[in-house]
């Protein structure tokens, strides 16, 4: 009777850690294919931005809720160039989650994509390490779109973090000011079966991209390969 109870539980644990990852695998696929269709939008995320980024975050449909004046809670991924300098390939994908009542109230009640570039490497170790708040612990801003980036002030180039929202087939700068974001430890133990901080996984090559983060990587990797904030 035991061996069989134990045998039931151990399945269960199993199928349990089975669907786990595939529900990060499945946050890969998704966050692929939103900035696949955003990079692809003429008057969109400028080109000349993400050469200059050092990671690249990706949330697709983030949800409002509803609890006082309203709040947003998100799950996505972030991929680094890899090296301690960041002047190598994108790495491995490291997930994250993003969470803050200042956005709820721009949502407008719908599913909205975001796409983040952090700029500097101050901001991409802070975000790696723990949980920033944006426009407190890392200056944020609304990140300027195709040739307006030309005309960009300089306190939105020198923002750490840029950020873009698709909304009903809509792209805009966004200010993500007041809402945090943080690595989702448990998303990446479900995904890479083991507990590795982000920073392992985005700068020092700990694990390697799985199957399912191969298509987000090879598009940074095809649109900007070199980073050329140096």
């Amino acid at each position: 009777m035991r061996r069989i109870v134990f045998s039931i539980v151990a399945a269960l644990i199993i199928s349990s850690a089975w669907a786990d990852k595939k529900g990060q695998e499945k946050r890969l696929q998704n966050s692929a294919t939103v900035l696949g269709e955003i990079l692809k939008v003429a008057d969109g995320i400028p080109k000349e931005l993400l050469d200059k980024a050092e990671c690249a975050g990706v949330l697709p449909s983030v949800k409002k809720f509803a609890i006082g004046l309203g709040g947003s809670y998100g799950r996505g991924t972030m991929s680094c160039r890899s090296e301690a300098d960041f002047s190598g390939p994108w790495g491995a994908p490291t997930m994250m989650r993003l969470e803050g009542a200042s956005i709820g109230l721009q949502l407008g009640g719908s599913a909205t994509d975001f796409v983040m570039l952090i700029m500097n490497q101050r901001g991409a170790k802070g975000i790696l390490s723990s949980k920033v708040k944006l426009g407190a612990d890392a200056t944020a801003a609304a990140g300027p779109k195709g040739r307006t980036a030309e005309a960009a002030t300089d306190a939105t180039l020198s923002a750490e973090i840029l950020s873009y929202s698709r909304s009903k087939g809509l792209i805009a700068g966004i200010s993500l000011k007041g809402s945090t974001l943080r690595p989702d430890s448990k998303g990446n133990k479900d995904l890479y079966g083991k507990k590795v901080a982000a920073r392992e996984i985005a700068l020092e090559g700990a694990v390697a991209v799985p199957d399912a983060g191969q298509a987000l990587i090879g598009l940074l990797q095809k649109q900007s390969p070199k980073n050329l904030s140096k």
